[in-house]
Order: C-alpha cells, then sequence, then structure tokens
C-alpha cells in the first residue's frame, strides 16, 4: 500500500493498494468483501491523516461506523491494484459520511463506489457523543472546505 496522498489538489485522501492473490475468491474475481477491506483502508488512512489518536480525550473514545453501502461496477482480479479516495461529504453534530471510489489502479475505470456514516463513540457507554471541534476543524482542511466547519460548530470557534 502506498502512503496516503491527497486525492485530487483540494480534497480528500487517496491511497494505492495492491490486489492480493488471497482476495480472490472461488470464481476468479475479487471476492465483494474485499472491496470493503479497501473502503477500510480508505477510512484509516482519512483517519491518519486527521489525526484521531490526537485527537482522543480518552481512551475509550473514538469513531466508530454505524452503517456501510456499497456499489459494484467492475470486477477485478489478480495481478493488480487499486485507488482509493476518501472524501467527508456530510458533517453533523455527531456523525459524518465518508464517501469511496475505488478505480482499477491499471486503467483508472471505476470498479466501486459507497458510503459509511461514522459517529464519534464513547465505547465505555455504547453511545454516541458530540464530534470534537477539533475533528470537525481538521475535516475542513482536509477537504479544504469550511463550510463543513462553519455548519456545525458555533462562530465562535
Amino acid at each position: 500500500m502506498t502512503e496516503p496522498s491527497p486525492s485530487s489538489p483540494d480534497t480528500g485522501i487517496a491511497l494505492v493498494r495492491d490486489i492480493r492473490w488471497g482476495d480472490m475468491d472461488a470464481l476468479g474475481h475479487v471476492n465483494n468483501t474485499i472491496y470493503f477491506q479497501f473502503c477500510e483502508d480508505g477510512r484509516i488512512a482519512y483517519f491518519t491523516a486527521l489525526g484521531v489518536e490526537e485527537l482522543k480525550t480518552r481512551p475509550t473514545d473514538g469513531p466508530g461506523m454505524v452503517q456501510a453501502s456499497l456499489n459494484f461496477r467492475k470486477q477485478l482480479r489478480y495481478p493488480g491494484g487499486v485507488r482509493i479516495e476518501t472524501h467527508c461529504t456530510a458533517i453533523g453534530t455527531r456523525s459524518f459520511t465518508l464517501s469511496y471510489t475505488i478505480f482499477d489502479a491499471a486503467d483508472g475505470t471505476l470498479a466501486a463506489e459507497g458510503s459509511s456514516v461514522c459517529v464519534w463513540v464513547d465505547y465505555a457507554a455504547g453511545k454516541a457523543m458530540p464530534l470534537p471541534a477539533e475533528f470537525v476543524n481538521r475535516i475542513a482542511e482536509i477537504e479544504n472546505n469550511p463550510a463543513r466547519r462553519d455548519s456545525v460548530l458555533p462562530s465562535s470557534e
């Protein structure tokens, strides 16, 4: 896997991941569950870029996923690779949506697209908490979109 980079000059995070032999199923193409792992790779790269570990006020706080969906557009096969682009497309006071676009690295064709809704969770209590202000600020920076921040945080922050 390559180091994450901006997905475009302005927004998001992108990375390239190799398709492994073990990613294929009995039909000879990448198994559908692996596409969700590609999204996970994108999500973790995005969280790393945000510095999520630095934003936790307690070890029991952090992001959690509450919904995921994926549309499969192209079968992929070994050997090969994928380019995964991850963007925050919506943000609220307790949740945010990450969108994923997965491309065949060889020819740039769309292989899958999807999204996940995530929340900031108190894992010990098992419930969502308000998103930390600095978390929202960092999303606005990565997305080069102050409106993301301004729509959620009070104007005094």
